[in-house]
């Protein structure tokens, strides 16, 4: 059993920073894929970014150039540094873990950009 853990979310102006981190445990064996998606209430559920076992980064063309994802694999940990937030940033944003075939959820974490 895998288990994720999110954390770093809140409240931040347009504009603003914020770092989320995902913290993996459990039956981590080697290095997994693993990434960000996002669920603003009363929409659809949306991938956000990933990130492969070599480092290969992906985005949705809606963060691109202000979110970042990256990985510390000593730490099992993934993270999502998020700049010049907009208020359709706002959502709970969920990490993901890819294990043979398996997807591994977090409980996520709830981000709100207003002023």
């Amino acid at each position: 059993q895998v288990q994720l853990v999110e954390s770093g979310g809140g409240l931040v102006q347009p504009g603003g920073s914020l770092r989320l981190s995902c913290a993996a445990s459990g039956s981590i064996f080697s290095i997994y894929p693993m990434g960000w998606y996002r669920q603003a209430a009363g929409n659809q559920r949306e991938l956000v970014a990933t990130i492969t076992s070599y480092g290969t980064t992906n985005y949705a063309d809606s963060v691109k150039g202000r979110f970042t994802i990256s990985r510390d694999n000593a730490k099992n940990t993934v993270y999502l540094q998020m700049s010049s937030l907009k208020p359709e940033d706002t959502a709970v944003y969920y990490c993901t873990l890819n294990s043979r075939g398996s997807t591994y959820w977090g409980r996520g974490t709830q981000v709100t950009v207003s002023s």
